[in-house]
């Protein structure tokens, strides 16, 4: 079975990336979770936390390997040897964007792929953007992440 490499800031990572990270190991013998350190984005947690966060959260999985990167995904793919990305698509509205950066990406290296997954139903609504606005302003975000992220969560916030 191939392997698939997910990309993603998971700032934090929630039920919802989780979710289609348990799908892809059904169908990827190894399945990397690659975190962004995406500083313009001007993340909540370091890119160091994330990780931690994320492999807490993964390690009921035992063919998800969880990096940090910070270079371009294409960079990433040539020295992981990979050549196929996942990408989860929760609304219509994500699809345009999606499409766009992978055939950008494939442009740039002509063997590269994108698979695209859905999250269950009861999870398309939640997003990383959410789940920090809701965390900022004292609310309960404890059915929207995994427990560790809720633990540190609580920390960065307290």
């Amino acid at each position: 079975m191939a392997s698939v490499v997910y990309p993603g800031t998971f700032d934090p990572l929630t039920n919802g990336h989780v979710d289609l990270i348990e799908r892809a190991c059904k169908l990827f013998s190894k399945v990397t979770v690659a975190i962004a350190a995406s500083s313009k984005k001007n993340p909540m947690f370091t890119l160091g936390e994330r990780v931690v966060m994320a492999q807490a959260s993964l390690e009921h999985l035992s063919n998800v390997q969880v990096i940090g990167f910070n270079k371009l995904l294409t960079f990433l793919l040539e020295d992981l040897d990979e050549t196929t990305v996942l990408r989860g698509l929760r609304a219509v509205s994500d699809f345009e964007y999606e499409f766009q950066l992978a055939n950008m990406n494939r442009a740039m290296k002509a063997d590269f792929e994108t698979v695209f997954l859905t999250p269950a139903d009861d999870l398309t609504y939640i997003s990383s953007t959410l789940v920090r606005e809701i965390a900022t302003l004292d609310g309960d975000v404890s059915k929207f992440v995994p427990k560790p992220v809720l633990e540190y969560i609580h920390k960065k916030l307290s």
